[in-house]
């Protein structure tokens, strides 16, 4: 689902502190599954975020920071369906879609 939203590799920095956004005005939500959703400009299409809905739970694509070197590659998520024509070199990590899910299941308890 990620690949299709960003035609490639979802780069993101993890964000549970309360995130705040100023033009709500500007940005739409699409609900992507029943527990999470999609937020974007309305107005040029960006990508803004991924949420969590039962919790307080974002992920930030990392394009939208002007502070980007010092973000850490740290993990790489639903690995399992991961294509065969890219290979990242950091060692991360890796989670499959199910340990993924299970994760987010566990915290939602």
């Amino acid at each position: 689902m990620c690949r299709k939203w960003t035609g490639g590799s979802l780069f993101a920095t993890e964000c549970s502190d309360e995130v705040n956004f100023e033009g709500w005005e500007n940005i739409s939500v699409f609900s992507s599954s029943e527990w999470a959703e999609r937020g974007f400009c309305s107005k040029c299409g960006t990508h803004l975020f991924y949420r969590l809905k039962q919790q307080n739970y974002y992920a930030l694509p990392a394009g939208l920071f002007d502070d980007e070197e010092s973000f850490t590659l740290e993990k790489q998520i639903f690995i399992d369906e991961k294509p065969s024509f890219y290979s990242l070199a950091n060692r991360t990590k890796n989670m499959t879609g199910e340990e993924v899910i299970a994760e987010f299941s566990a915290s939602l308890e």
